[in-house]
Parts: C-alpha cells; structure tokens; sequence
C-alpha cells in the first residue's frame, strides 16, 4: 500500500475547516514537464512537415515573393495577368489591408505553382537511372545525357539543406516489369543450375505461366503499384517477416560487432553510459529530422522512412501474425544484468543525461546484488522460441498485474541494453574469441536477449559492445548508419585517461527501478521451459565463424579493375564450388531505397558467366589469361545484375507478389510452385561500410568495424555476410548448421583469396 500512496501526486479530504489539499509538487513538475516535451515534439513535426512539404523550395522565398509584390503593386506596376485586381473582386474589401492580403494569396499561389512544378520535376530526374550504367572508370567519359542530367538534379536537390524526409515526396514509385522481362530474366538466371532437361521443363512451365495465370496476375500488380507507394514493401513486410511463426533468434534477427581495433576504455560502465547516450542523441537527430539523408555520389537520395521506427519500436508476437509496435517517444531503457531487468530514465528535468550520469546509472545496475525472481532467468527465451506459443503466453499471462506493466516498461522502452557478466572480444593472436564474440551477439545464451525490440545493445565486463537487431521493421544499412554515428560520437567524446566518461555529475541521476514480475506459476515456467528448450537446441545448432583477411583488399580488386563486390562474390562461387562440388542458388541483398519505401531486391549472383570462370579455375589446362577473360566478364555480368536490382529490374520480389495474388485468387500455378520451392543455400550480404563521411580513415584509421552476420537461411546451406572495410582488410561471417553432415563454416575462402591467379 505505501507504494500505492508514493505514487499519486495529490490528494483532498473534507474536515470541518473546509478542504484540505496535499499534492507532490515534484510529480506535478514531472507532468508539466513531459507535457512540454510532448506539445514541442509535435510542434516541431509540424515545422518539419511544412518544410518538407515545400521541399525543395523554402518559406523565405514566400516571404521575398510576397515582398516584391506587395512592391510592385504599391508602386502602380502591373501584376501579371492582374491576379492582384482578381483577388480583391472575391475579398470583401479593397483597403490596404486587404490589398496587403490579396498580395498574399497571389504571392502563395505563384509560389506553390512553381515549387510543385520543381517536386514534380525532381521525381521525373530521379526515375532516370542511366547514371548507375556509366563506366566509373579512369577516363571513361560520360554521356550528354547523364551529364545535363547530374547538372540540373544538383540544382534541383543541392540548393536548400534537405532534412531526413525532405525527399519522401519527390521519390519515384518502385517500377513494376513487365512479365515478358522477369520471365526473361529468372530463365537466364536458373540456366547454370539446371541440366538441359530440366531447364526444358522449366522454360515450358514459364511459358505456360506467361500466357495464362501471368497476366490477370499482373494486372492486380499494376493496380497495386499505382495505388500504393511501393508495391512491394507492405507484403514483404507482413509475409516474409510477420507471418513467420519460427524463432526471431538465429533465423531472422541479425547483429553488428565492434570497432575490434580500438579499446576506447575497458570499464563496462562507462563504455555503457557513452554508446547510450550516443544513441539516444541519434534518436534525437531523428524525430527533429536534423539527420541528413543518405544521397549517393552526393547527390541522389535514398528512402529515408525506414528511420521512423529505428527506436520506441518492438514486434510484438500474434497468434498468426506479429504485428510491429512503434511508440512516438519514451523517455526510458530498460537493462538487462544477470537475469534481472531495470527501467532506466534517460531524461531528467527535461534534458537528455550526460554520459557521465548514464555511466551512475549502469553503475548501480552492476553493483546491484539482489537475486532474480523465480522465472526470471530464462524469462527472455520466450522471445526466441516459437512465435505463436509466446503469443499465446503472452495474451494470457501477460495481460495484468506486474507481468503486464514490466512487458509494457520493455516494450515502450527506446532500446534493450544487455549487461553481459562474461569477457568477449577480439585478440588477433586468438581466432576463436572473434568467433565467441559473434555467437554472444548472435543468439547470447538464448535467454539474455528481447529478441523483439528494435535493437539490444550488449556490452561485455571487458568493455566491447556489438548489437542484436530485429529484422521486419528496417533492413541493415539503417542499423549500420546509427553504428556509424555512435562510434564516431564515442571517436569524438571521448574518455578520461581512467577510462571513465567525461564530465562531472552535480546532483545524482533517477536511480534504476526494478522490474517485477510474477511468474511463479506452473503454467508459465512451463512456458519459459518448452521456449528456452528450442532456443537452446537452436543455438547449439550453430556453426559461426568469423575470418578476418589483411593480405589484401579492396585496393587490390580495383586494381584488377572489377567491382569489390563482384571480386567477393566470385570468390564465394568458387569457394562453395569446391566445398560442395556443384553449384546452387544464390542470394545477395540489394537495396530499392532509391524509390519510396524501397527495401531490397535480390542479386542471383550464380550466373552462366560466374559458372564459366569457375570451371576455367578447376580446369588444370586453362591459361591465366583465360581465366582473367572469364573473370572480368563474370564480374560485368554480376555489377550488371546489381545495377538492374536497384533500378527496380529485379527478379524475385515481382515473383513474389505473383505469388501473393496468386494465393488470394487461389490460383495454383505449378511455375511458382517451381520458384519458390527451390532453396537459397549459399545466402550473402554486403555490410554497408562509409555510409557517412563522419569516420575519416586518415583522422581514426583503427576505426575498422568486423561488420556483422546472420543465422543460414537453408538448413544444408550457408549464411555469408561480409564487409570490406579498408584497402586491405575483409572480414566474413559464415554460418551453417552442425546437424548438416555435408556443410562447415570453415571453407577455403582464406586459401582461394591468397592466392592471386585469378588475374595476370
């Protein structure tokens, strides 16, 4: 009861003497004082609004305009087509101030006349694609075209600072192919994979597709791209991610390791309270809107909507389907330490806390000596295990009392931070520790991470930090820009020769509240079991391996006068040819962000020209040049096929959403069936590496991050992200599952990229 009565910020009663009113002036501070946070957020949404609303034209130009009219009309010159005469036939009076105000509205009408004009004509510039197809190399000139094409885009988009979603409006919709176009290309893609038999099977079934079922499919997709902003995302999001009833842990969510080169400080608190801050300044960033869109070559844009959810954000688990969660502020984390959580307050009289108070703060979680309650150890596991049995505990044990406001404190929270009680990291003398490093961040103990929030932070005793990111809400590269900026603001901050954080703390900060919860019931340590159970035999199933190379990198694949990227993906062909004996399938994420709510598209880097390099590589017989002839062709094919991903030229993601309508329409088609039952066994992705100019190699050049990975996608097959983060340093996440008798993480990518003779 003395909690209940704490907790209310005033009270009456009535005596003899009339009323008698107690209230805690501090409560009603803190309520006066979210209010104000509140009211300026959405003030402050509104200005942006407006600002991008006009993009690229500014509010000072209205001002200049309505100025020069107001001019000219005193000064007796003449109005274009007399609007100003026009404007007072319709206003009740012709007085000076209302002749001010007819000036006015001539004034705006002029001005959003020519700045819709500019947004109509800045998203007609960024539909042309012809830039991504122009030689970047030395001397390659570049056409008329692109060139009065770049001029007149600077213009349009350089001219005005643009905020982060100064350019949602001026972006093009995702372009639908046409069937002929993806049939085309999906029959290309699949030939080095089939024999002549089956790629005749193949080739008679799409062209069955084509003629039939095809094309009252296409015709819903037509409808859908011109009604919606992307035809592609909300499916993707809802069917791919959403509906996917298997554990997040592993299979979907994936993670970013440490700058490995810098020990920046060795005291956990400390690195803890400077990377939080850090975040919650780049959250800050985002809902001002004061974070500068992404614009490749400096000039085009990227889709900047996948920000919105970065933070305040969890997937919270339903018994079909998840369903994303996204709050518009909270002003707390919560902190996991030794199988307790801790709700810490982040703001403070108004302002964010200084990293040295966050510091105090995690400080006291450590010192904490209190024992977790009965359940609460592996109470996370329910987060990684099946995702209709977490719905179900959830909805029924979950929905009052404790359990019910410690989930809500979790869920609303900004982000999870996860206080490790073990040492990992990265000793170049020990391989295996970055291998730990990887598996800590991976999937933890399978009950120390909210695999359902947005991101957890995870920092070890020994003061290396990394992330765990759920995957639906946003793909890596926006992961990657905030890793960017935080270890940049950590670069930039700094620590005190100790290794604490700067500054000083004049009065102490909200202490950590612990969370309670009442899980000692039959029904519910049941659940957490049969979670943990899964999660645990998930988690052993793993075999992660991270290799970092430094004989060479992205210095030498220029030289050799290919794309980094082509170089790589190459190199894994090979690589998996020899572990395997056969070719497969192969994915590499793309991004669409150059249209509006764009996501990935799907590289097939197995191509007929990869294959053919391939096999001049086993061919004993085969010269050096032969080999440098097939490679250089190979990797033109392969850019090519990357350039058409993010031009909106792609494969998959139209199949795709044929085969959505189809199951709406019940539609059976045997060529689909086809598609989309062949499994991806070689999965791969490029960690965006330099998204930003804020981490200079020449001013922080140990600054090298490992870059991050992600669990297989097929249970014979491989998981493969890797990252070129220098001239001379690659790192590689590879992973398989042991139950697979015929795949091992360790393959011979060290021994095929040693050795040079892939090129003259």
């Amino acid at each position: 009861m003395a909690e209940a009565h704490s907790a209310v910020a005033f009270s009456f009663a009535i005596t003899h003497d009339g009323w008698d009113v107690n209230f805690d002036r501090e409560v009603l501070y803190l309520v006066w004082e979210s209010g104000i946070r509140s009211w300026k957020k959405r003030l402050a949404r509104f200005r942006n609004n407006v600002h991008n609303g006009v993009y690229p034209g500014h509010l000072q130009s209205l001002y200049v305009l309505w100025t020069l009219i107001v001019a000219a009309h005193f000064g007796g010159f003449n109005i274009p087509f007399g609007l100003v005469q026009k404007m007072l036939a319709i206003l009740p009076g012709d007085t000076t101030m209302w002749q001010v105000f007819a000036c006015l509205l001539v004034a705006l009408t002029m001005w959003l006349s020519v700045i819709f004009l500019m947004r109509y004509l800045l998203k007609l510039l960024l539909m042309y694609k012809g830039w991504m197809y122009e030689s970047r190399a030395p001397g390659a000139r570049i056409s008329l075209k692109t060139m009065l094409w770049v001029s007149v885009v600077k213009v349009l988009s350089g001219w005005n600072k643009p905020k982060l979603y100064s350019f949602q409006g001026s972006l093009p919709r995702l372009p639908l192919p046409s069937v002929k176009d993806t049939m085309r290309r999906y029959l290309i893609s699949v030939r080095p994979l089939l024999d002549d038999e089956n790629f005749k099977r193949v080739e008679q079934l799409a062209k069955e597709f084509e003629e039939t079922i095809a094309v009252k499919l296409q015709r819903y997709l037509i409808l859908k791209s011109w009604w919606s902003s992307n035809y592609v995302s909300d499916w993707w999001e809802e069917y791919v991610y959403l509906h996917g009833r298997s554990p997040l842990m592993v299979n979907s969510n994936f993670y970013a390791i440490d700058a490995i080169m810098l020990r920046p400080t060795r005291i956990q608190a400390a690195r803890a309270g400077l990377i939080i801050h850090a975040c919650l300044k780049f959250r800050r960033l985002i809902d001002r809107q004061e974070l500068e869109p992404i614009m490749l070559q400096n000039m085009v844009p990227l889709c900047s909507w996948q920000y919105e959810r970065l933070f305040n954000t969890v997937r919270a688990p339903g018994i079909e389907s998840d369903k994303i969660v996204h709050y518009q502020d909270s002003t707390h984390i919560v902190v996991y330490h030794k199988s307790r959580y801790f709700k810490v307050m982040v703001y403070s009289r108004g302002r964010l806390l200084t990293p040295a108070e966050i510091q105090v703060q995690i400080q006291q979680i450590l010192d904490d000596k209190s024992e977790p309650a009965i359940g609460e150890e592996r109470l996370a596991a329910l987060t990684a295990g099946e995702r209709t049995h977490w719905a179900h505990i959830r909805q029924t044990k979950f929905n009052r009392g404790h359990n019910r406001t410690s989930l809500h404190c979790i869920e609303r929270a900004a982000f999870m931070v996860c206080l490790d009680d073990i040492e990992y990291g990265f000793d170049p003398k020990d391989p295996s520790k970055l291998d730990a490093f990887g598996r800590v961040l991976l999937h933890g103990k399978g009950c120390d991470r909210w695999f359902d929030k947005s991101f957890n932070l995870c920092f070890s005793t020994n003061g290396y930090v990394g992330f765990n990111a759920e995957h639906s809400w946003a793909d890596a590269p926006v992961m990657g820009h905030l890793w960017e900026y935080v270890i940049w603001s950590e670069m930039e901050i700094g620590y005190t020769p100790e290794g604490n954080t700067k500054g000083t703390v004049a009065t102490p900060p909200p202490s950590p509240i612990r969370l309670q919860w009442e899980l000692n019931k039959e029904e519910i340590l049941n659940a957490i079991d049969i979670s943990y159970n899964v999660a645990d035999k998930l988690l052993n199933d793993v075999d992660l391996r991270i290799l970092m190379y430094t004989k060479y990198g992205k210095g030498f694949m220029k030289k050799c006068r290919v794309s980094p990227d082509a170089f790589i993906q190459l190199v894994l062909q090979l690589s998996y040819f020899r572990d395997a004996g056969r070719f497969c399938l192969t994915y590499e994420a793309s991004m669409t962000r150059l249209y509006r709510e764009g996501r990935t598209e799907t590289v097939r880097s197995c191509t007929i020209e990869s294959t053919a390099w391939v096999k001049a590589m086993e061919d004993p017989n085969s010269t050096v040049q032969e080999r440098y002839d097939l490679f250089v062709k190979a990797s033109q094919r392969h850019q090519l096929g990357y350039q058409d991903a993010m031009a909106g030229r792609g494969i998959d993601r139209h199949l795709f959403c044929m085969y959505v309508v189809a199951k709406y329409l019940e539609l059976e088609s045997p060529f689909l069936q086809e598609v989309f039952n062949e499994p991806w066994r070689l999965s791969t992705s490029q960690t965006p590496h330099g998204q930003t100019n804020m981490l200079d190699p020449k001013k922080y050049p140990n600054c090298v991050s490992a870059g991050g990975g992600f669990g297989p996608v097929a249970d014979d097959g491989y998981g493969v992200s890797y990252i070129i983060v220098a001239e001379d340093t690659l790192f590689f996440h590879v992973s398989s599952k042991k139950s697979c008798p015929i795949t091992v993480s360790l393959v011979n990518v060290f021994y095929i990229l040693s050795r040079k003779n892939i090129s003259p």
